[in-house]
């Protein structure tokens, strides 16, 4: 399993389908699995604009999971968000069977994520918002590095400014050379 970090338009998303497409992989969108639930209850819930409970949100990602079970290897983005999920899904191991082989956090500074956001053209991205967000980011993500540094697992971070297949090649090459695809495949 490979975990993305990165704040909104760290290009985590579009790097981790590239991945899966090239390999054959599962990519496992947190906020991706909430919106194509059919609970009705859950998406009323989402309608409002309130978060999900973390609980139902390793719930879901639990079970996608477990329904992957026969794919060679998983990307996550977007989870885990908070401490509790990252122990979730350390202590989770034997139930869905991933180990967590390298975490990739794409680095791009705030003057390049405003410009993709802009590009982007969703009414919340103002510049207020996304500082906002960068903030949490940081306060979440920050405790959780450490914790999967703590527990010895890979942690890489990358450079996230460049085109997508520039970023891709560099992901790629360091999948290579920590054999976890091989060279050429």
């Amino acid at each position: 399993m490979i975990i993305f970090f990165g704040p909104a338009g760290a290009g985590k998303s579009v790097q981790g389908q590239i991945l899966c497409a090239r390999h054959g992989w599962r990519w496992l969108s947190a906020g991706q699995l909430l919106r194509d639930t059919r609970d009705p209850k859950l998406i009323a819930e989402m309608q409002t604009g309130e978060l999900v409970s973390p609980e139902i949100i390793s719930d879901v990602m639990g079970s996608a999971l477990v329904r992957a079970k026969d794919v060679d290897s998983i990307i996550l983005d977007g989870y885990p968000r908070e401490m509790a999920q990252a122990k979730w899904l350390i202590d989770m191991e034997p139930t869905h069977g991933r180990a967590i082989k390298l975490v990739v956090v794409l680095e791009v500074p705030r003057k390049e994520i405003l410009r993709r956001l802009r590009l982007r053209g969703r009414a919340d991205d103002t510049p207020e918002t996304i500082d906002r967000r960068l903030t949490i980011y940081r306060s979440e993500i920050y405790p959780i590095l450490d914790y999967f540094n703590d527990l010895n697992v890979p942690i890489i971070h990358m450079d996230g400014v460049g085109t997508v297949g520039e970023i891709h090649d560099k992901i790629e090459a360091e999948l290579i050379d920590r054999q976890i695809v091989a060279n050429g495949k």
